[in-house]
C-alpha cells in the first residue's frame, strides 16, 4: 500500500503529529510505502531546526529527521505555511536577505502540488490533525 501523509498540527498543541509518526513506523514496518508527508498549516512547526524541547521531552523534529534519513522518506513543508510562521530554507532566506536556514534536516520547502502529486499517487491519503 502507497500513503500520502498530511500533518496539520502544531507538535507542541496536539499528539497529531506525533502520532502520524508512529503510524508512519508501522507502516514502513508492515512494508507498505510512504510516498510523502506533507507538513501544512500548524504542521510546519514539525520543521524547525532550532526547536529544542526540555532534554526529557520527546524530539518530534529530530526523529522526523531520522526517518528521513533512514527510509528516505519526503518530507515536505508547505511554502506559503512556513512563510506565514518565519520558516525559511536556504533559497528564501538568501533571497530575503537572511543568512539562515531554518529547516531540519530531511525536510524541504516546496508547494502544494506536492500534496497534491502524492494523494494522485498513493492508494490512501491520510490527514493528521
Amino acid at each position: 500500500m502507497k500513503y500520502a501523509v498530511q500533518v496539520n498540527a502544531s507538535p507542541y498543541a496536539s499528539n497529531a503529529g506525533l502520532n502520524a509518526y508512529r503510524f508512519i513506523q508501522a507502516a514502513l514496518a508492515a512494508e507498505h510505502q510512504i510516498l510523502r508527508v506533507f507538513f501544512y498549516k500548524e504542521g510546519i512547526y514539525h520543521a524547525f531546526r532550532y526547536a529544542q524541547p526540555p532534554e526529557d521531552e520527546f524530539s518530534i523534529t529530530r526523529h522526523w529527521s531520522a526517518l528521513a534519513e533512514q527510509y528516505g522518506v519526503d518530507l515536505v513543508v508547505c511554502i506559503s505555511a512556513a512563510q506565514r510562521r518565519g520558516l525559511l530554507c536556504l533559497d528564501e532566506a538568501a533571497r530575503q536577505g537572511k543568512q539562515d536556514d531554518d529547516t531540519a534536516p530531511g525536510f524541504r520547502i516546496a508547494g502544494l502540488g506536492q500534496w497534491l502529486e502524492a494523494t494522485l499517487l498513493a492508494d490512501r491519503s491520510i490527514v493528521f490533525g
